[in-house]
């Protein structure tokens, strides 16, 4: 059975449209509640959303569902997706949900789930959710009048987590001296990012912290990091650290507001942490497309690199499996699983600023571990019908694409490599191209994302 509903970070579309109804976040619910609804124990689910408007719609949606499993709901509002991964295991919840979109438009919205462990679940479990939902099969698992679950607020979640970010930190260390340009996206960080950072000795300079509903990764966040980059230079900051929508993870610039990726991040924590005896696994964990550069510096240390395919929970399963305890993606999630089950762009900032500190040299320093292979992405918009789950077909089904491919590959030979795929979370076709020659590199990927917008045109014109 091939998911539909969940792509590579939970279920994602545009608000009040297939598949982020009410209607399916209350079946979502209820079929998460049956899967997970084991032993005679009260059960409860943990639930945090991000700031945008349609989440008053989808959070009392999912609060009906589990309660009428039997499963108490405790709310804890806006929060960053990291702080319900440690909530639900902390409270020893049986499941955490987390209402976000992450990077997208406020216009979208999703459902991001978590066992009782605090870890995203796996493709077999969502699966088995998506198989409940579609046998619609509930009736005997609603729960009697007496035995309907109770709903209430957490009091001080954010407290929680604050001091849970900042016990991440070394103690004997401080944060005076600094001044960080700090961007909360206007989504689920924009209190408590601030107040860690603050807490910790920084002068701030915050940007992204008066959410509307409206205006989350709204030319602000890690997506869109050029305001951030521009308050570093403008107010002589030393680092600028830009967090997504729901802060799992981050992007950063120097203090010539020279932006830093989360390759470079990975590459400077992980080689900190093998000076320092820490780093376990003997390297790190990334996807298929974090850069070339990357791989062949953690080589002339003598450490690995594990590529696993896109999508976070598939570099934490790694992870979990082969013992290392530093991964992420280059697009800025960093998991470190002595401190997190998921990325945490907070926590991941506050291991770079300790480096910073340690060293007493400049960010622009620090932060450039390597020489990145010239590398080239390109996103192809297309006509995503029904979804983008496994089971939908894209412009990468077509014979012209796939022939625009293989002549890619045989150009750039063992100088290069290509990665092409259709995002799990939004209806792209991402072309990623890397090799020594950046011209050759550009031409391969000009090549594939003609072919590749030529065959979206003609299936929107079809339809």
């Amino acid at each position: 059975m091939t998911r539909k509903l969940f792509g590579t970070d939970g279920i994602r579309g545009t608000a009040n449209s297939g598949p982020m109804t009410a209607e399916t976040a209350l079946k979502v619910a209820m079929a998460t509640a049956a899967q997970f609804r084991n032993g005679a124990h009260r059960h409860q689910v943990v639930i945090g959303k991000d700031t945008r408007l349609s989440g008053y719609m989808i959070e009392p949606a999912l609060t009906s569902g589990f309660v009428s499993m039997g499963m108490d709901v405790l709310l804890v509002g806006p929060m960053p997706t990291p702080a319900i991964a440690m909530l639900t295991q902390s409270l020893r919840a049986d499941v955490g949900v987390m209402i976000s979109a992450s990077h997208n438009p406020y216009q979208d919205n999703g459902i991001k789930l978590f066992g009782p462990d605090g870890y995203k679940l796996s493709d077999d479990v969502e699966r088995a959710i998506e198989q409940r939902i579609e046998e619609n099969g509930f009736g005997p698992d609603l729960a009697s009048p007496r035995r309907l679950g109770r709903v209430r607020r957490l009091e001080e979640p954010q407290g929680r987590y604050i001091e849970s970010a900042k016990n991440t930190f070394p103690r004997q260390m401080r944060l005076d001296g600094l001044k960080v340009v700090v961007d909360c996206a206007n989504g689920a960080a924009y209190k408590v990012a601030p107040r860690v950072l603050w807490e910790l000795g920084a002068e701030l300079v915050p940007v992204g912290v008066d959410p509307d509903g409206f205006n989350i990764n709204d030319k602000c966040g890690a997506t869109a990091t050029e305001r951030m980059q521009e308050m570093v230079v403008t107010h002589s900051a030393d680092l600028g650290i830009a967090l997504d929508g729901d802060a799992d993870r981050l992007i950063l610039a120097d203090e010539h507001g020279e932006r830093v990726d989360g390759d470079q991040l990975m590459a400077l924590i992980g080689a900190s942490w093998a000076d320092a005896g820490r780093l376990t696994g003997g390297g790190i964990v990334a996807t298929v497309m974090s850069n070339l550069g990357l791989e062949r510096f953690l080589e002339g240390k003598g450490l690995t690199l594990h590529r696993t395919q896109v999508g976070d929970r598939y570099v934490v399963e790694a992870m979990r499996k082969h013992g290392f305890n530093v991964g992420g993606e280059q697009s800025g999630h960093v998991v470190l699983s002595d401190f997190a089950t998921t990325g945490d762009g907070l926590v991941a900032s506050l291991q770079v600023l300790a480096v910073i500190q340690q060293s007493g040299r400049p960010a622009s320093e620090v932060c450039r571990v390597f020489e990145p292979v010239p590398q080239v992405l390109r996103n192809v918009r297309y006509d995503a019908g029904g979804g983008v789950g496994d089971g939908h077909k894209t412009p990468l089904d077509s014979a012209l694409v796939q022939a625009a491919i293989k002549r890619g590959e045989q150009r750039l030979a063992k100088t290069g490599r290509l990665v092409i795929r259709k995002s799990g979370t939004e209806p792209l076709i991402r072309v990623m191209g890397e090799g020594d020659d950046a011209a050759l590199v550009g031409s391969v990927v000009d090549e594939i994302v003609g072919a590749v917008d030529q065959v979206s045109k003609e299936l929107a014109d079809s339809a």
